[in-house]
C-alpha cells in the first residue's frame, strides 16, 4: 500500500500549492469575462462541429487526430461514440440554432445499437452523453426508452458478490478476473437517472453499491486513486490495485483521478449522499493542491513530479518527457475536472471550498480556451482541444485532441454559465 504521501518529491513540487485556499483571485479588468470567453469558444465550436460532420460517413463517429495529422474515427461500439453527439447537443444548448439540433439527432442515432450492448461497461458514457443530452437539452422524449434499455444492459455486468459493475473482461495474463476501473464511476449517472425516470429503485441500489465499493477499495490513504482494482469474482475479495494507463501501479494517473472526482461529485449531486459529497470534497482539495502552474494536468502526477525534481536514474521518456523537453499533458483531464469543480462549487456547504472550486474551474477553462490548447477554426479536422493523452505507454493517443476532451470542456463552460446541470 502506498504511503499517505506518495513521495517527498511530489510534496516538494507541490509546496507552492500546499493549501487549496491560496488560489489567486482573478481581476475582471485584466481577464476576459466568462460570458465573452463562452461566446468566443462557442463561435469556434459551432464552426468546428460542422467541419467534423462533413467528414463523417453514415456510421463513423470521431475519435482523435493521430500524431501524423490523420483523422481517426470510431463506430458505435467504441466507448467514445457518444461524446460527439453530446458535443453537438451542447452547441445547440448555447446557440439555440436548430441546425445543430438536427446535426445532433443524426449523430446520436448512430449510437442507438449501444443500448443493447452488454459487453461494455461504458454504455453509460455512450448513451447518457448522446441520448441523455438529447433528452435533457433537446427534449426528445423518445430517447428515454433508449436510456432505459441501456441501463438494463449495463447492469447485466453487475455482481452482487463483488458489489461492482465489471469493467473489462478477464485477463489471466495480468491476473485479472474481475477488473473494475475508476472510470466506471462515470457510468453510474445513467443508472441513477433511469432509476428516477422509470421508478426502478434497484438501478439506484446498484449504482450506490458500486460507488460504495469503489470508495472502499480504489482510494489510497492520501486520497489518490488506483486505476484498476482486481476482485475475486467468487468471494468479492479485493486482490490488487494497479494501473493500465498511468506511470506505475503506485502513481496517480491524471485522468483516473479526474474520473473519480467527477464521479463522486455527480453521485453526491444526484443522490444527496453525504459520504459521496465528502469524497468529492476530498478529491477537490487534493486536485487543487497538485495542479501545475497553468492548471492543466500532466498525464500522471507522480511521473511529472519525478521529472521536475530531476530524480536520479529516472527513465525520462517513460515518465513522459517529450522530445522538446516538455512534460506530456492531458488536457482532457483538465476539462473533466473543470466541469466537476463547477458542480461541486454549487453543492458543497463549505463556502471557502465552493469559492476555490469556482476559481479553479475558471482557471482551467481559461487555460483550455487559450491558443495553447484551443484549436483555431478549420484546424484539427474539427476537434477543439489539443494536447490530450489516452494511454501513453501503449503509444495510443499521445498528445492529440480527444473527443471526450471537447465534450467536457464545453460542458464546463456551459456549467459556468448556468446553462446545464
Amino acid at each position: 500500500m502506498k504511503k499517505p504521501i506518495k513521495s517527498t518529491i511530489l510534496a516538494a513540487v507541490c509546496a507552492a500549492a500546499a493549501t487549496f485556499f491560496c488560489i489567486p483571485a482573478y481581476s475582471s479588468q485584466k481577464e476576459e469575462k466568462i460570458d465573452a470567453l463562452a461566446e468566443r469558444v462557442f463561435n469556434v465550436a459551432s464552426q468546428q462541429v460542422k467541419l467534423m460532420c462533413s467528414q463523417l460517413g453514415p456510421e463513423a463517429l470521431p475519435k482523435h487526430v493521430a500524431p501524423d495529422g490523420s483523422f481517426r474515427t470510431s463506430v458505435w461500439r467504441d466507448w467514445v461514440s457518444g461524446f460527439f453527439p453530446g458535443t453537438l447537443w451542447y452547441v445547440y444548448c448555447y446557440t439555440g440554432n436548430e441546425e445543430y439540433a438536427q446535426l445532433a439527432k443524426v449523430q446520436t442515432q448512430k449510437v442507438a445499437p449501444a443500448q443493447f450492448m452488454t459487453t461494455n461497461h461504458d454504455v453509460g458514457f455512450m448513451v447518457n452523453c448522446s441520448f441523455g443530452n438529447g433528452l435533457r437539452i433537446g427534449g426528445v422524449e423518445d430517447y428515454a426508452e433508449v436510456m432505459h434499455n441501456a441501463a438494463h444492459s449495463l447492469v447485466t455486468r453487475y455482481s452482487p458478490v463483488v458489489g461492482c459493475i465489471k469493467s473489462w473482461e478477464n485477463n489471466p495474463g495480468r491476473g485479472w478476473y474481475y477488473p473494475v476501473i475508476v472510470d466506471n464511476m462515470m457510468n453510474l449517472e445513467l443508472l441513477v437517472r433511469v432509476s428516477r425516470m422509470f421508478d426502478e429503485p434497484h438501478l439506484l441500489a446498484i449504482a450506490r453499491s458500486h460507488a460504495d465499493m469503489t470508495m472502499k477499495n480504489h482510494f489510497r490513504p492520501d486520497g489518490t486513486t488506483f486505476h484498476v482494482v482486481n476482485y475475486d469474482p467468487a468471494t468479492g475479495k479485493r486482490l490488487s490495485g494497479e494501473t493500465a494507463q498511468g506511470y506505475s501501479d503506485e502513481s496517480t494517473w491524471a485522468r483516473g483521478q479526474a474520473w473519480g472526482f467527477y464521479g463522486y461529485t455527480m453521485m453526491a449531486d444526484l443522490t444527496g449522499e453525504a459520504s459521496y459529497l465528502a469524497k468529492a470534497e476530498e478529491l477537490a482539495r487534493w486536485t487543487i493542491a497538485h495542479l501545475p502552474e497553468d492548471h492543466v494536468q500532466y498525464w500522471d502526477y507522480d511521473a511529472a513530479a519525478k521529472l521536475i525534481a530531476n530524480e536520479p536514474g529516472l527513465d525520462r521518456k517513460w515518465a513522459g518527457e517529450l522530445p522538446d523537453g516538455s512534460i506530456l499533458r492531458d488536457a482532457s483531464s483538465a476539462a473533466i475536472t473543470a466541469s466537476a469543480f463547477v458542480k461541486l462549487s454549487q453543492i458543497t456547504k463549505d463556502r471557502k471550498l465552493a469559492k476555490a472550486c469556482r476559481r479553479m474551474a475558471e482557471a482551467q477553462v481559461r487555460a483550455l480556451a487559450s491558443p495553447e490548447y484551443l484549436a483555431a477554426p478549420g484546424e484539427l479536422h474539427g476537434f477543439l482541444i489539443k494536447h490530450g493523452t489516452g494511454a501513453y505507454h501503449a503509444n495510443s493517443e499521445v498528445d492529440v485532441p480527444l473527443t471526450y476532451g471537447d465534450y467536457y470542456f464545453l460542458e464546463a463552460v456551459l456549467r459556468l454559465l448556468g446553462k446545464v446541470e
